[in-house]
């Protein structure tokens, strides 16, 4: 963490996949104001993860007191987030403020300039949900160069070797990660696809391994039953070492979930699978991903999604989920 004296600020009370939509404005903040130390209230384990890979310095959980206290007034803010107010020289909350109570708290506090606009606001007029977060701090959309924002530091690399070789794989084999899971299943592409796909690594000599979070048990099981030689199977890793096994993937395939965008800001090559969201607007960012989708999704709100039986949106092709996730890994072979 550098020694200075003054800070910035950044309130993001969003979930894994919305925090790191914003990971590209954050490096922005750092570039444009280098000798600044950036602190952060969110997510615990996202939080983490950003100080560990050199994005914020600094943070506190947007779960708990010190970020609530900012939507109460200034007379009650305590600890930490108090103290960084006060040598801020700008605060962004990426959240809404309908009365502005939140944005005049950070004035108070000691804030010389305030953005407080949540990403989801009318008045902006960029698509893609990344670029939305830019133009909150008044930055261009983002460029190719900028996509694979996060750099995976070598603590979390021993993190993720020691993590695969307890589970019995050899460092330097040839390995493809599969999340089946997401936090909805109204996002969730049937399990016979990752099936197919299983079957053909594991015929090419790739070993898959399974990604199961808290949330992903149901459609873990799903797919392990259809799967004839069952895959390494990786349950409940905490996110810095999620970071660390997936630097070392030369394939990610996931539905659209939070670990799909840290597998694309990592920049390991990912086939993402969408159904009823559009990736237009929350597709992951990096050079090497891959969008695939069925047919687009006519549901005009959430509720519909839900009452959706069909759900013709994720019926994805497996031949074609086949084809995209080949080319991936013959393109990582040449290399």
């Amino acid at each position: 963490m550098p020694t200075v004296s003054r800070t910035i600020v950044i309130i993001h009370p969003g979930s894994l996949g919305d925090v790191l939509l914003a990971v590209p404005a954050m490096v922005r903040l750092r570039a444009r104001f280098p000798s600044h130390m950036m602190a952060l209230c969110a997510q615990d384990q996202v939080a983490r993860l950003l100080v560990a890979c050199h994005v914020i310095d600094a943070w506190v959980s947007a779960q708990g007191r010190d970020c609530a206290e900012l939507f109460a007034g200034a007379e009650v803010v305590r600890g930490p987030v108090r103290t960084w107010l006060e040598d801020c020289d700008l605060a962004v909350g990426w959240t809404q403020d309908v009365d502005g109570t939140m944005s005049e708290t950070l004035k108070a506090l000691g804030a010389c300039k305030t953005i407080v606009q949540s990403p989801f606001s009318n008045e902006i007029r960029a698509i893609h949900q990344c670029d939305r977060f830019l133009e909150t701090i008044d930055e261009p959309s983002c460029g190719e160069s900028e996509c694979n924002a996060l750099l995976v530091p070598e603590p979390l690399l021993h993190l993720g070797r020691a993590c695969l070789e307890a589970a019995g794989l050899s460092i330097g084999q040839s390995l493809a990660v599969i999340h089946p899971g997401s936090g909805s299943i109204h996002k969730c592409v049937e399990p016979e696809a990752l099936a197919a796909v299983i079957a053909v690594l594991q015929d090419s000599g790739v070993t898959p391994v399974i990604l199961e979070g808290p949330a992903d048990r149901e459609s873990v099981q799903h797919l392990l039953g259809l799967c004839e030689e069952p895959p390494i199977l990786l349950k409940d890793l905490d996110l810095l070492t999620v970071a660390g096994v997936l630097v070392q993937a030369a394939l990610f395939v996931g539905q659209d979930s939070g670990i799909s965008h840290l597998a694309g800001l990592i920049g390991v090559r990912t086939v993402a699978l969408f159904g009823p969201t559009d990736p237009i607007h929350w597709a992951p960012r990096g050079t090497n991903v891959t969008v695939i989708q069925g047919a687009p999704c006519l549901c005009r709100s959430w509720a519909e999604v839900s009452r959706c039986e069909e759900k013709p949106c994720l019926k994805i092709e497996q031949d074609r989920l086949v084809a995209h996730c080949v080319r991936h890994l013959n393109e990582v072979a040449v290399q």
